[in-house]
């Protein structure tokens, strides 16, 4: 049985990596409201914001404020360039649905091999944006780098969700997501909007990714577990405001973590997705219903 240092502990490391969650989360929901489409190379955005931040640091010398704010630009170009080519062009044409999410999993394959040519399969990280670290509360180490996960967190969110509620463009990405067609009769540009949402999108994957390097690391293969609890935090949180997908971020983290002191390592991704299955069966529209239906 674990010690009460240990829960918490495990704890404070799930808040962490449950909120870099959550902001993959609300990058699903902000393109799948405005579109119905599920873009599974979400996670490479999350991969991207690593290693441009690393690459600008190391080749460049900039210093980290700069390289991140360089690093999220270029990972928003990359969305912005995947829907002008990839999904645009099926759009246009009526593709099925089912077409358009297969290529956005092409997209991410594509990606990941062209980082690997350009930048090598090599993991790598930097310094926490505060050095100095950790805080020590008794026996409980709390990294510096969780109060700037933490804190970029609620500033994404809240500018998110003033952006939706009080913006033109905001308000127009929300007609979007409750009928494009009547949307488009109203004069909306519907397709300018998509690449609006993937920009947003693609950016937040990369502050991500920015993130949560320096804890960890960055390389070519972890798009696709962070795409894919990214995905489940955004189905536990219903598809819904940005605060849902950060909420389920952080509940699929803590119980992550938590599974991981209790049952192994092993057992992280099945409590995830024994997590998952209980959702869709009892919450179908997750735990805060906003699912939207796509006419």
């Amino acid at each position: 049985m674990p010690s009460g240092v240990e829960l918490i502990q495990s704890l404070v490391n799930g808040l962490g990596v449950g909120l870099i969650y959550g902001l993959i989360a609300i990058g699903f929901s902000v393109i799948y409201n405005a579109s119905g489409i599920v873009n599974f190379a979400q996670g490479v955005f999350v991969m991207l914001g690593g290693m441009f931040a690393h690459t600008i640091l190391t080749r460049y010398g900039l210093p980290m404020w700069l390289s991140a704010i360089l690093s999220t630009i270029l990972v928003a170009a990359a969305g912005v360039l995947v829907q002008i080519f990839v999904i645009n062009p099926m759009w246009r044409r009526n593709a099925p649905l089912f077409a358009i999410i297969l290529a956005t999993l092409a997209v991410q394959l594509l990606i990941e091999q062209i980082v690997i040519l350009t930048l090598g399969d090599q993991p790598r990280t930097y310094p926490e944006f505060t050095a100095g670290g950790p805080l020590k509360i008794g026996a409980i180490a709390i990294p510096y780098q969780l109060f700037w996960i933490l804190g970029c967190g609620a500033v994404m969110v809240f500018a998110l969700t003033q952006f939706f509620e009080r913006t033109r463009m905001g308000r127009a990405l929300r007609a979007c997501a409750q009928n494009r067609e009547a949307a488009a009769l109203l004069g909306i540009p519907v397709e300018r909007m998509l690449v609006v949402a993937f920009a947003l999108s693609a950016g937040l994957g990369g502050v991500a990714g920015i993130l949560i390097t320096p804890t960890q690391y960055t390389a070519y293969l972890i798009g696709t577990p962070f795409g894919i609890n990214g995905f489940i935090a955004a189905i536990i949180g219903g598809f819904g405001s940005p605060v849902a997908g950060l909420v389920g971020g952080i509940f699929l983290g803590v119980i992550q973590s938590e599974a991981i002191v209790f049952f192994g390592a092993g057992f992280k991704n099945i409590v995830s997705l024994t997590l998952l299955l209980i959702v869709l069966l009892f919450f179908p529209k997750g735990l805060f219903g906003g699912f939207q239906k796509k006419t």
